[in-house]
C-alpha cells in the first residue's frame, strides 16, 4: 500500500463521492477510480458500496480508514519531525487531553515556549483515556494528559510521567432554579432518585482503583443513569433542558450571572489526580524535548 493511494481512499470516504473527491485532488475521475480499484484488489477486499451518486464505506472499509488514519498521521508527523532536524527549531506537537481546568497549566508552558520558539506548533487531540493512551502508544501523540480513573501509575512499564499539582473535583452540574442548588454540597442521598447523565470513562469498571466507582460503593447499581457523554459541554446543554443531572468536574462550565447552571461539589468530596504522561524510552524531535524540559521545570518536585 502506498500513502498516496491512502491519502486518496481517506478523501473518497470523508467526501463520499468518487468525482467529488477527485476534482479535490486534482485527478480524473477514472484515475482515482483505477486507484481504489487496485487498492481492493491488493487487500482483497470490497471497500466501499457505490451507489448511484455516492459511496459508503463497507465494514472491510471502516477498518481500513482506522488504520489508514493511524497510518498517514504518523507518517505525516514523522515527516515533520525530520523538518525540524536543523539549526531552526521548528516543527509539531501533538498533545492529548481530556477535558479538565489543568489544561491551562499546560497552555502556560506552550505560551513560554512559544516566545522563544515561534515556530514551534502546538496540537491538542481531545478525547477520553482510552482513545488517547492507545494513540500515545502508536506515536500518534508525543503527551497526553490523563485524568483518573485513568491512573498512569498502573502503567510503570509504558509511561513516565508528571503530576500536574493541581486536583479536579468531582461534583453535579445543575440548574441554577432547581432546589438542590440551594446545598452547598451533593451526597449519595440527594443523587438516589435523580436522572444522572456521566462520563463514559467515569463508569469504566475496566479501570482499576476507580475513584468514582468507590465513591459511589454498592449505590451505584442503583444509579438512574440516564445517559452518557464524552464532552461535558454537550451534558450542560442537556442539563439545561432538564435531561438529567451531570456528573462531572468543577470549572469546565462557566457558573456565571448569565449562566442557568451551578455547579456543587460531591460530599464526601471526591479529588482526582492529573498528569501528564509520555511514553517511556520514547525518542523526543527536538520540540518535544524543548517542551519536556520546560514541563520538569513547571512540575518536577
Amino acid at each position: 500500500m502506498e500513502i498516496r493511494v491512502l491519502k486518496y481512499f481517506l478523501t473518497v470516504a470523508q467526501i463520499g463521492n468518487i468525482t467529488k473527491a477527485a476534482n479535490s485532488m486534482h485527478l480524473t475521475q477514472p484515475t482515482l477510480s483505477r486507484q481504489l480499484q487496485d487498492l481492493e484488489k491488493e487487500l482483497g477486499q470490497k471497500l466501499f458500496v457505490r451507489g448511484n451518486k455516492n459511496v459508503t464505506l463497507t465494514q472491510e472499509g471502516m477498518i481500513l480508514k482506522k488504520r489508514a488514519e493511524e497510518i498517514v498521521g504518523l507518517v505525516e508527523k514523522t515527516e515533520n519531525e525530520f523538518l525540524s532536524i536543523n539549526d531552526e527549531i521548528a516543527g509539531e506537537l501533538y498533545i492529548g487531553a481530556g477535558e479538565t481546568k489543568s489544561i491551562r497549566l499546560i497552555s502556560d508552558v506552550m505560551c513560554s515556549l512559544k516566545k522563544i520558539y515561534p515556530k514551534i506548533k502546538f496540537h491538542i487531540v481531545s478525547g477520553d483515556s482510552e482513545d488517547l493512551s492507545e494513540k500515545l502508544d502508536k506515536g500518534l501523540l508525543d503527551f497526553c494528559i490523563f485524568i483518573q480513573p485513568f491512573d498512569v501509575e498502573m502503567y510503570p512499564q509504558k509511561y513516565d510521567y508528571l503530576s500536574l499539582g493541581e486536583k479536579d473535583v468531582w461534583g453535579i452540574l445543575l440548574r441554577k432554579d432547581d432546589s438542590l442548588a440551594e446545598k452547598r454540597s451533593i451526597n449519595i442521598n440527594d443523587l438516589r432518585d435523580l436522572p444522572i447523565l456521566i462520563s463514559r470513562q467515569a463508569i469504566k469498571k475496566t479501570f482499576e482503583n476507580n475513584p468514582i466507582l468507590k465513591w459511589f460503593g454498592k449505590d451505584f447499581d442503583n444509579l438512574n443513569i440516564a445517559g452518557t457523554y464524552n464532552l461535558i459541554y454537550n451534558a450542560a446543554i442537556m442539563t439545561e433542558n432538564k435531561i438529567g443531572y451531570t456528573l462531572g468536574l468543577d470549572r469546565l462550565i462557566k457558573d456565571t450571572v448569565d449562566s442557568s447552571l451551578c455547579f456543587r461539589p460531591l460530599k464526601p468530596k471526591l479529588e482526582v489526580e492529573v498528569n501528564i504522561a509520555w511514553k517511556k524510552n520514547q525518542l523526543f524531535s527536538k520540540p518535544a524535548k524543548l517542551f519536556l524540559d520546560e514541563l520538569n521545570k513547571k512540575f518536577k518536585k
